[in-house]
């Protein structure tokens, strides 16, 4: 394993390692206004969600590693403390890469990146019409991490109004994950598109105790077949079945089928249970490939 100490590399090694390697990052498109009323608009990766109660958003306004210069949505939400916070999706991403250029103080971005605005509610700067979810924030702080090149200022953003498009929403006006087409920024000129194919659902243990990765037999902690994906999921269910439910298991048609075949032969017999469990893993029927290959 390659391990590198931060002090030894240079600012642009270390934005490129840790870009790369800190990813998806969602992405903050940040509309802002001046006390003179200029309007800027820019997109900032470094962003997330912090916050429920408040509702708080953080997006981090780094210096420039170049020159040390500081951005204008920095300057701007340090003069006028609102910003708008717009969500991405892939049908405008080209034109936030546009609006990330660096146009001179006063250009509005929203033309140069043929954006559309819209007069927010609560706050000054203008919303991205083009966007499916619009929040109108108050800057409640702006914390510097110094004033060095490269160093971030995290802009503390309160969440007042929330602007979701009706077409992005499911029957019970939640919003859809398959329809909002979120994107993400990875390294370089790299992003990634949330499609419904690359969806997938990992159940949350809120609610229940999971008996544990340890309380799997070690012959299945250290199986050849089962992923640390496979062992994670069968170490959230909550108890193991009873010595009943594991003996029923062997009538199972596929179960039968690997018994029979593999009488006296201990160590195939392992690991085609195992290569059965994890198709049935693959499947969701978590409950029957904790009991296969409990057998």
């Amino acid at each position: 394993m390659l391990t590198l100490n931060t002090s030894d590399l240079s600012l642009m090694q270390l934005q490129n390692y840790l870009q790369y390697a800190i990813a998806p990052r969602p992405i903050c498109f940040a509309s802002t206004i001046n006390a003179e009323g200029n309007v800027n608009l820019s997109p900032f990766s470094f962003f997330n969600m912090f916050s429920t109660n408040p509702p708080m958003c953080i997006f981090s306004p780094a210096r420039r590693v170049r020159d040390n210069t500081t951005k204008h949505s920095l300057e701007n939400v340090l003069e006028v403390k609102e910003c708008v916070i717009n969500i991405v999706n892939y049908a405008m991403v080209q034109q936030t890469s546009l609006a990330s250029t660096e146009y001179a103080k006063g250009v509005n971005e929203f033309e140069k990146a043929g954006f559309s605005m819209l007069e927010s509610h609560l706050v000054k700067p203008p919303r991205v019409a083009e966007a499916p979810v619009q929040l109108e924030c108050v800057v409640k702080e702006v914390i510097p991490l110094g004033n060095q090149h490269g160093a971030g200022n995290l802009v503390l953003a309160e969440i007042k109004l929330i602007h979701i498009k009706e077409e992005i929403l499911d029957s019970e006006g939640k919003i859809d994950q398959a329809k909002i087409d979120l994107v993400a920024r990875l390294g370089g000129d790299w992003y990634c598109r949330v499609t419904p194919e690359s969806l997938f659902k990992v159940a949350k243990p809120l609610t229940t105790l999971g008996i544990g990765v340890d309380a799997l037999p070690v012959s299945v902690r250290n199986s050849k077949v089962l992923t640390g994906n496979d062992l994670g999921m069968l170490g959230n269910l909550e108890k193991l079945p009873t010595d009943a439910e594991i003996d029923a298991m062997q009538w199972n048609a596929n179960v039968k089928d690997i018994l029979d075949a593999t009488i006296g032969d201990v160590t195939n017999r392992e690991r085609e249970l195992h290569e059965l469990a994890h198709q049935l893993l693959a499947t969701g029927n978590v409950i029957d490939a904790l009991k296969v290959v409990l057998l």
